[in-house]
């Protein structure tokens, strides 16, 4: 569990992206929105609120939710369109915010359809990512169960049903689907066509545990989604996961944890793919090493390290389920399955680590915190306060 020390940091963090993202009550210009940054913040205030009971932190999370969906949900102001992106009338899209999926939040406008591609430049600009809806989904389903306001699991169920039937796509003539990368905002065109390597996984977990929590809410009333998880099953089938970027490696762990949560659940049954995941997400591990640590500042980013931060606190929270549940699995299969968690678990210091050396970087206020200051600073915060964005049942 975190510490005192670091459930308190993590609240002044929170306050400080709460004042400079224009969250606050207080604050003196228009909202900064970015979908990764704001679904992570989202779970760190309904973990402050659930460690304390201030109300001021629901609320905060609660007022969030909301500035996305009034901004990520609408169309920019330089985009030529107004109202919402779903094509919905303004009554209709109060209750139906997510229906046409949420933009990035990127500063430039999406590519026009007659304009050329440009790789590097298309980093800077808006649209829609896949795995940043899915984080969102994440965010609101954690909102319904702190809040136990089902309105959150439906927004978070209808944006995957939006996300699944847009970038879901027959990739070869036999029907084979994949995902796609990036589309536009209005969700008619693909911009980057390639799948993200983990996409996929985090699609097919994030669905499951979507459903998981509609069955204890009760399910009228939801949207039914299990044709999706079963073709993201399909696309999940014979892939590997192994990878040797920091960020992709802590959502692998942070996978892990997930899929150990909804097996004591018993909602998810595919122990091979349970299986490949530990064991790509163990081999990623060892590839990264500690020698990263040790590199000049200049040429390491705080928000991909901090990743892996996260995903290490989920390998802890993973050992915990298996000892307390041993009995929720097979005896061969725990037999196989104690020793990798074993051996994911001797990475954790890695986590201190990376949490002291950013902390460090902060308080200095160094460019190479600023430069990306709201993502740092929201996921340095999970990274000390983890549970909420840990938990997915």
């Amino acid at each position: 569990m975190p510490k005192e020390e670091d459930i308190t940091l993590a609240g002044q963090i929170m306050l400080d992206f709460a004042g400079s993202t224009g969250l606050a009550e207080q604050a003196r210009h228009a909202p900064r929105r970015y979908l990764w940054t704001d679904a992570f913040a989202v779970c760190n205030f309904l973990e402050l609120y659930r460690g304390s009971r201030d109300e001021s932190w629901l609320e905060l999370a609660k007022r969030l939710v909301d500035q996305v969906h009034h901004v990520l949900g609408r169309h920019r102001t330089d985009a030529g369109r107004t109202g919402w992106i779903s094509g919905l009338r303004e009554e209709d899209g109060e209750l139906h915010p997510t229906r046409g999926g949420l933009r990035i939040g990127k500063k430039i406008r999406e590519r026009a359809q007659d304009e050329p591609a440009d790789e590097r430049l298309e980093w800077e600009r808006d649209g829609q990512y896949y795995h940043y809806l899915t984080k969102w989904m994440h965010a609101l389903g954690r909102m319904a169960r702190i809040t136990g306001d089902r309105a959150y699991l439906r927004f978070a169920m209808e944006l995957a049903q939006t996300a699944h039937a847009t970038f879901c796509y027959p990739s070869t003539s036999d029907g084979t689907l994949a995902l796609h990368w990036k589309m536009s905002v209005d969700l008619s065109r693909p911009l980057v066509r390639f799948a993200g390597q983990h996409d996929p996984l985090d699609g097919l977990l994030t669905y499951i545990g979507l459903h998981t929590a509609a069955k204890e809410f009760g399910e009228e009333g939801f949207p039914e989604l299990w044709r999706e998880i079963t073709e993201l099953a399909a696309i999940c089938r014979g892939k590997t996961w192994v990878t040797d970027d920091a960020l992709g490696v802590g959502g692998l762990l942070w996978d892990i944890n997930r899929i150990e949560q909804l097996v004591v659940e018993g909602a998810f049954k595919n122990l091979r793919l349970y299986q490949q995941v530990v064991g790509d997400g163990l081999l990623s591990l060892q590839s990264i090493g500690e020698g990263f640590l040790d590199y000049p500042t200049r040429y390491r980013l705080a928000f991909r390290e901090l990743g892996l931060s996260i995903g290490l606190k989920g390998v802890a929270r993973v050992a915990r389920l298996v000892e307390e549940n041993s009995e929720q699995h097979d005896r061969e299969f725990l037999s196989w399955l104690q020793p990798r968690v074993a051996g994911l678990a001797v990475q954790l210091p890695l986590s201190a680590g990376i949490e002291r050396f950013w902390l460090r970087e902060r308080k200095k206020g160094t460019e190479q915190w600023k430069e990306h200051g709201d993502i740092n600073m929201v996921m340095l915060a999970t990274s000390l306060a983890p549970e909420q964005f840990l938990t997915t049942v």
